[in-house]
């Protein structure tokens, strides 16, 4: 008597046995959570961002009456408007913004290049102290030093002007943090001590050897700086009462607290918050690719 042989089948691979194939393993289903966590963090941050690119195409009719993310026909409007605003003190609001923003990014960054270059390469009394103190004042909310900077350069006069709003700019404790963990990384001691054994000096050495090292990560100190200057309202709101003098999100909202009585103007404010935020995007497309250049030339190099 002859009997059949039941080919065993093998189980397929990445699948347990015992279990249905079509079933997903709750490996593979657990790591979906953190996609789909990021996914609607995207989601909730891009709304907004949307909402005004979408407004700002809208008249001051179609703003009330429309479907919120529908496009308008009024969006040239609105810029013309907005720019025969006062004589275009919109654009000046934009340049005092470029100004306080460029300027002091610059020069937060070269005191953050030189503050953290010396806390990453010399040794000397007390320097982990002074660090722990910056890294103190990177928890410190803004708000609680803006009046104190107020009362400082009240006492020397330079309160409503440019100087007000740019000199408590230039040194940011989390630029000479960045700087020093950077500095720490990407300058080798031994290039250092070769620099110096040739006789060079230490500014030299900082300026021609360390100061190329570190340009990627001075770059990311400047664009944050930069986005921070920019967005800053309180600082202006505090230091500022001339209002040609405005940055672009003071004079922003100035105009919104004149919409309350007149409703016209919501539609400039939607315009001019949508045009402040391309030069931010323009910036980070530009310095991004600076910066993976330069990371990916320093790669080379080293």
């Amino acid at each position: 008597m002859s009997s059949l042989a039941v080919p065993q089948t093998e189980p397929v691979a990445g699948s347990t046995p015992g279990t249905a194939q079509d079933r997903p393993p709750l490996r593979r289903r657990i790591a979906l959570l953190p996609t789909l966590t990021l996914l609607l963090g995207a989601l909730y941050c891009l709304l907004p961002v949307a909402w005004v690119v979408i407004a700002a195409t809208k008249s001051g009719r179609e703003l009330f009456s429309t479907f919120t993310f529908l496009p308008g026909t009024g969006f040239a409007d609105n810029v013309r408007d907005l720019d025969a605003y006062r004589d275009g003190v919109y654009w000046q609001w934009m340049g005092n913004s470029a100004l306080y923003a460029g300027l002091g990014a610059l020069l937060s960054t070269c005191v953050s290049a030189v503050s953290g270059y010396a806390l990453a390469v010399y040794r000397f009394r007390g320097r982990e102290t002074l660090f722990n103190v910056l890294l103190a004042g990177v928890l410190m909310p803004p708000v609680i030093l803006a009046v104190p900077q107020y009362l400082l350069l009240a006492q020397a006069d330079l309160t409503d002007s440019y100087l007000s709003v740019l000199l408590p700019q230039i040194l940011s404790p989390y630029g000479v943090y960045l700087a020093r963990i950077y500095a720490a990384a990407a300058v080798p001691a031994d290039v250092v001590e070769a620099g110096r054994m040739d006789g060079a000096g230490e500014w030299r050495i900082f300026t021609r050897i360390a100061l190329p090292m570190m340009v990627p990560g001075l770059v990311t100190v400047f664009l944050f700086q930069f986005v921070a200057i920019w967005n800053n309202f309180l600082l202006p709101y505090i230091m500022l009462s001339d209002d040609e003098k405005f940055p672009i999100t003071l004079g922003l909202f100035t105009l919104l607290e004149q919409g309350a009585n007149t409703p016209a103007l919501y539609t400039l404010v939607i315009t001019g918050a949508f045009l402040a935020v391309l030069p931010l995007v323009a910036l980070f497309l530009v310095v991004q690719r600076f910066w993976s250049l330069d990371l990916l030339s320093g790669a080379v190099k080293s």
